[in-house]
């Protein structure tokens, strides 16, 4: 009797043990299928760079919008415009289509960002010129990042009409 009840546990332990390997086998083929990158969920929302947390925004302030303004006019003007395509995609509108995290990390490291992030890879496709890197501090980033955020909202009190990032398109929104 004992053996019988040995070969029944046995057999019933195969069993679960057969079942939770399988399961594990499809969730993580399902992760690499949904994120073939190797990204964490935070960096595929979020971009791959220096800011790997949530960041807490204050309110829009005229002074700091400004000075990013000012940056933005100097470092990014050159490539992009507010309500047109250009070297690269127009910005009235990216402070709703990205998150602060991945605007940052766009700012701050765009080589790696079109080089590897899906989204990143995409744009640099439909543009076919890589994000120049600026060299800009945090500080700075956080500026210009103000002033897309600023634009946004003046775009949205005045009905300013998006334009499509990617052509043949409507506008992508986050």
């Amino acid at each position: 009797m004992n053996i019988k009840l040995s070969v029944i546990l046995t057999l019933i332990v195969l069993l679960f043990i057969g079942c939770g390997g399988e399961k594990n086998t499809e969730e993580t083929t399902t992760a690499k299928t949904t994120n073939p990158g190797g990204f964490t969920d935070f960096e595929m929302e979020n971009g791959i760079g220096p800011v790997k947390a949530k960041v807490q925004l204050a309110p829009i302030n005229p002074v700091k919008v400004k000075m990013g303004q000012d940056i933005f006019d100097l470092k990014c003007g050159p490539c992009h415009k507010i309500d047109e395509r250009f070297v690269g995609p127009s910005q009235r509108y990216t402070a709703d289509r990205r998150s602060p995290e991945y605007i940052l990390n766009m700012i701050l490291n765009p080589d790696e960002m079109t080089k590897k992030h899906p989204t990143g890879k995409k744009m640099l496709a439909e543009y076919l010129s890589p994000m120049t890197n600026m060299n800009l501090k945090m500080e700075d980033a956080y500026l210009v990042l103000d002033y897309l955020r600023a634009i946004a909202k003046e775009g949205h009190d005045k009905n300013i009409p998006a334009v499509p990032i990617f052509k043949n398109q409507q506008t992508e929104q986050k």
